[in-house]
């Protein structure tokens, strides 16, 4: 139910963390995956070669998100790779701040608007002209958006975004058989969540969820890859949410 072979998928912010996780989960169902990046490209040649060397397709593509026209040129260069056609969207590209609403400052509070909002509004916008029937775009939402954790306010309002761009998309695209979703994971051992690599940041997360571990990005990759799979062709304008059962 969730083969993939003859797809094509782009992955934004694929070469560390959940959208490295996605990347593989889509290319091990036997899709064919651009692996974006921003800086990271020893880290999305990393990506690629793993990819390839399990027998799968996947190229590499750079782009600056932050960027006004980053996700205009994200998508002309993933066009020139795939063609006519592409299947599978994950716009998990994402920044993160901590700070307090008297510490954020608005040049933190616009780059994480550009980078976690306005880059996959603009994204999807660009790469409709080759999405099409039977297409499918996931998301990047996070528990943040729905329960208060650590010091998030600004972070956590790009992610409320999200949940209601879903919805709107989802709206707006269903004639057209493209469906759109969210995944909103909880607190996930990445480079982000760096405090989930001290005893103390680890007892915190155990602590506030039903299962009593932390998270890994491939806990993610393959709530992202079913996503994106006909097993879930009856779901759009969804948040599914991914967190072990988190502030329950």
């Amino acid at each position: 139910m969730t083969n993939l072979t003859g797809k094509t998928a782009l992955v934004t912010g694929a070469s560390r963390g959940i959208g490295r996780a996605s990347a593989l989960a889509l290319a091990k169902e036997g899709a064919q995956v651009l692996v974006h990046y921003s800086s990271g490209e020893k880290e999305a040649d990393a990506v690629v070669a793993e990819i390839r060397a399990a027998g799968g397709n996947a190229q590499k593509v750079a782009a600056n998100l932050r960027d006004a026209d980053g996700p205009h040129t994200l998508a002309k260069r993933a066009r020139a790779v795939v063609g006519h056609r592409l299947d599978i969207l994950v716009a998990n590209a994402g920044i993160s701040k901590s700070a307090s609403i008297e510490e954020t400052t608005v040049e933190d509070f616009d780059d994480l608007f550009a980078v976690n909002v306005r880059a996959p509004y603009f994204l999807v916008q660009q790469l409709l002209p080759v999405m099409c029937k039977g297409s499918s775009v996931v998301l990047l939402s996070s528990l943040a958006a729905h329960a208060v954790v650590g010091k998030l306010p600004a972070y956590a309002a790009t992610k409320g975004a999200v949940d209601t761009l879903v919805k709107h998309f989802a709206s707006a695209l269903g004639e057209r058989g493209i469906r759109v979703n969210a995944v909103a994971p909880g607190v996930v051992a990445t480079d982000m969540s760096s405090f989930t690599k001290t005893d103390e940041g680890r007892g915190v997360v155990i602590g506030m969820q039903a299962l009593k571990r932390v998270a890994q990005p491939d806990d993610i990759g393959s709530a992202v890859a079913f996503l994106a799979s006909d097993a879930s062709r009856w779901i759009t304008g969804d948040t599914l949410h991914v967190d072990g059962g988190s502030k329950l």
